[in-house]
């Protein structure tokens, strides 16, 4: 009888009996640093207006290997990482990221969990489950457990401080190379919306399906008011129509808002909780999560759970690279968000980075163990703050 052959398991003979101790090797280092990067134009939206973004880098070591693992979030996500997470990391198997995550959630109940610890206990968790995928010659999405192949995304930018050429150029952009769903920013200024919709529909044409997001811009009568509007232009997909903290808002537009056009929000969802108040209150067709907000891969893959009890849908937001392999987990899955900046900033982060299919699929590559990426460290360098 053939001997079952184990990934990192030393090598012990029929009727050994095996100790309960490490069998795969312990996580040496964690570290973790932060890289603000100008947009290349300026960007706004319902309620928001920057000028950068902050990408926050962790690598975590064991065995010769690297995994990596990123948030967009302050520096001070970084100061978190080095200054506590790591001393609850390392030295645990690096086998066992999801054992890791439970440590680190104990550990950070008196920092505060919801924002920035949410955010580095995240990031943490990529980079240990790219570490434990490397280590055992697994991509990403294997190790994760995939039931599909691929991603399906949508286009995301179309922010309200783009002029009229800027945004149908981008929008078109998208629809030309294969990707069938595209959404715009709404909601700074109501007035403006018509007329912003009807320039991203002359650019993508009837056939490309037309999304909006408002940020939590609008009150519960003014989203009502605006999502029928949104209608007359095909609109199918109506984000945030006011703050994801106002569930029995939600829950209005959801109900009395137009048939055919789903309400959507999540994305500021910092752990598995909230995600369950979200849909016990019935305040959205298709929920959101952002794996590098929530809690990582581990964190994910509950809040799929939550929603395959639902047989509601997750739509992933966001960081492509990493929510590419994550899709993949997610039995419910609709799309993933392929944001202007975040594509932009991973590209010049890592090399390996995957593109979308002319299908409008992000498709892991198997052959690469992680999520197939290494780090472009001269090029960032310039850019670090932390």
């Amino acid at each position: 009888m053939p001997r079952k052959q184990f990934p990192y398991a030393n090598d012990v003979g029929m009727g050994t009996v095996v100790s309960s101790q490490h069998t795969s090797p312990p996580v040496e280092t964690l570290t973790a640093a932060a890289y603000t990067i100008p947009t290349d134009a300026p960007e706004s939206d319902g309620t928001l207006a920057w000028d950068s973004t902050t990408l926050v880098l962790v690598t975590a070591h064991a065995a010769g290997e690297t995994g990596l693992g990123w948030t967009y979030a302050g520096p001070s996500a970084a100061q978190v990482v080095c200054g506590h997470l790591a001393g609850v990391v390392e030295g645990r198997d690096a086998a066992t990221p999801a054992a890791s995550w439970a440590a680190m959630q104990h550990a950070v109940r008196n920092l505060g969990r919801p924002g920035v610890v949410a955010e580095a206990v995240s990031a943490v968790d990529v980079a240990l489950w790219d570490l434990h995928a490397r280590l055992a010659g697994l991509p990403v999405c294997v190790a994760l457990g995939a039931v599909h192949d691929g991603t399906p995304v949508y286009g995301s930018g179309g922010f309200t401080s783009y002029d009229d050429e800027q945004l149908a150029g981008q929008l078109a952009g998208w629809a030309g190379a294969g990707i069938p769903r595209v959404k715009i920013k709404v909601g700074r200024d109501p007035d403006a919306d018509v007329h912003r919709l009807e320039v991203a529909r002359r650019a993508i044409g009837n056939d490309v399906q037309l999304f909006v997001d408002a940020n939590g811009a609008y009150s519960r009568k003014q989203a009502l008011a605006q999502a029928q509007v949104f209608a007359g232009f095909g609109v199918r997909w109506l984000e945030e129509p006011v703050s994801s903290d106002d569930l029995p808002g939600l829950h209005l537009v959801r109900d009395r808002g137009p048939a055919g056009m789903d309400v959507a929000a999540g994305e500021y969802g910092y752990d598995v909780p909230y995600f369950q108040r979200l849909l016990d209150a019935e305040a959205v067709d298709c929920l959101q999560a952002d794996v590098t907000r929530c809690g990582g891969f581990t964190a994910l893959l509950r809040v799929a759970a939550l929603c395959d009890a639902r047989s509601l849908d997750l739509s992933l937001h966001c960081a492509p690279q990493v929510s590419a392999h994550a899709g993949t987990a997610v039995w419910h899955l609709r799309h993933l968000e392929y944001f202007h900046d975040h594509v932009r900033i991973e590209g010049m982060a890592f090399d390996g980075v995957l593109d979308p299919s002319p299908d409008g699929v992000l498709r892991p590559d198997r052959s690469r163990p992680g999520l197939g990426l290494t780090v472009r460290t001269a090029d960032l360098e310039p850019y670090r703050v932390g």
